[in-house]
């Protein structure tokens, strides 16, 4: 139908796209569904080349495909791994006897080495699995995980083990990005999220860890009946008089302690609290001094603008003679023609320079105005004429259409003749290329 021209044509042009690059398979379906729309003899030809160039790349050197049909390996030098699913899963799933199995995720080499070398690591020691030095700083940690966490994440890697690697990397980062959790670390080298951790090996005898007041935290092997009781009433709940109280209770978890309450703090806890709270004080600091430092310099540096003398604006000015802006004058540079209010430039400071120096001396106020008038001018004359050529690019196409087809090639090239008056006074002035 005539009515489908219009976008068969841009069909047309969407698979000549597609032959130039290559892509045989959407050339085609788009030439089929060109014709489709509306048959046209150019489309015609373009799937009979398409056809030609297929037929040409499809032959092989001996005319016919594999007999097989099975498709090329991927080489053997390839960095990939690809895993086949072994002999006696195909043939289960052959004979009905096994559903199909998954298959295997590829990884390089390099990731099953950043994989064995996570997994070689013990699962507390945080710093050796991100491979970070123990007083390396939090922005190294955070790039240490980031890098290993692409490395190893499940959908990025197949090798064996990568997601107890990624587990173990994600834990190391969990605690050592934790400023409290990484200090309770550093001190005693267990994980702090665990109910074990913080416990002093100093007084712990055998079979029962102490907690950090001197009561039951957890148990690595059997109680006896004289610790259960010396821990509750026999002085182990904080050491001596005003320690804690505890209660106890026993579940799928094993042996709890609880803290229920507790005396005086001792002299040597509050020394550890107070000298916990000078760093967190002065590390405070440190982080607000750029800020302070910052805010110096801005104030330093505005003092003079407070007490300076505002400078004069520049007097207003015109293209166009009009009743308030009738003083004409020419600038030194490109003598454009420009107008003032008389009666406001007669006040200006450049009225006075012009009266000291004469108008034939080109004063430094006069020439800073005189440099601005022609900025704008120009500026004007170059978006002027880019909008000229826009229009008359849009009208060149509107004429031309689709493949040239019906064009009015005189009327073309008259469109391409025309006259811009803001570009022709660009080149006048030296300001554009001449065409």
């Amino acid at each position: 139908m005539e009515s489908n021209r219009d976008e068969a044509l841009r069909s047309l042009s969407i698979a000549q796209r597609h032959l130039d690059s290559g892509n045989l398979t959407s050339a085609r379906k788009f030439c089929q569904k060109s014709i489709s729309l509306f048959e046209t003899p150019e489309a015609k030809k373009l799937l009979a080349a398409i056809e030609r160039e297929n037929d040409a790349g499809s032959a092989g050197p001996s005319g016919s495909t594999s007999a097989s049909g099975a498709e090329a390996h991927p080489s053997a030098g390839s960095t990939k791994h690809r895993h086949a699913p072994s002999s006696s899963t195909s043939s289960g799933a052959a004979n009905g006897s096994a559903g199909p199995e998954k298959a295997k995720r590829d990884y390089t080499p390099e990731q099953h080495a950043v994989v064995k070398r996570v997994r070689a690591c013990k699962v507390t020691d945080y710093y050796e699995i991100l491979s970070v030095k123990k007083d390396c700083e939090e922005v190294e940690i955070k790039k240490a995980y980031r890098k290993l966490a692409l490395a190893l994440h499940p959908d990025k890697n197949g090798a064996p083990g990568a997601d107890e690697a990624f587990k173990m990397v994600s834990k190391a980062f969990q605690v050592l990005s934790d400023a409290q959790k990484r200090a309770a670390f550093d001190s005693h080298g267990s994980d702090p999220e665990s109910r074990f951790s913080g416990m002093s090996s100093a007084r712990a005898s055998p079979g029962f860890a102490t907690s950090p007041f001197g009561g039951g935290g957890g148990f690595d092997g059997e109680i006896s009946p004289e610790d259960l009781f010396n821990m509750f009433f026999g002085g182990g709940g904080g050491g001596g008089f005003g320690g804690p109280v505890f209660s106890a209770s026993f579940g799928p978890g094993g042996f709890r302690t609880t803290r229920m309450g507790g005396g005086f703090e001792a002299p040597r806890q509050r020394r550890r609290g107070q000298e916990a709270e000078q760093p967190r004080t002065s590390s405070a600091f440190i982080q607000l001094l750029p800020i302070l430092v910052l805010f110096a310099f801005s104030f330093l540096s505005a003092l003079p603008k407070l007490f300076a003398t505002p400078p004069t604006p520049d007097p207003r000015f015109s293209f166009m003679p009009t009743t308030q802006y009738s003083a004409q004058r020419t600038t030194h540079g490109y003598n454009i023609n420009y107008y003032v209010n008389p009666r406001e430039f007669s006040k200006h400071p450049i009225a006075e320079e012009i009266t000291r120096v004469g108008e034939s001396n080109l004063g430094p106020g006069l020439h800073k105005f005189e440099k601005n008038v022609e900025k704008v001018y120009v500026s004007s004359l170059y978006d002027q004429c880019q909008r000229g050529l826009d229009r008359k690019q849009q009208r060149k196409e509107a004429e031309v259409g689709f493949f040239g087809i019906g064009t009015d090639w005189d009327k073309v090239r008259a469109i391409d003749q025309e006259k811009i008056e803001e570009c022709d006074r660009l080149r006048e002035m030296g300001l554009l290329r001449r065409e």
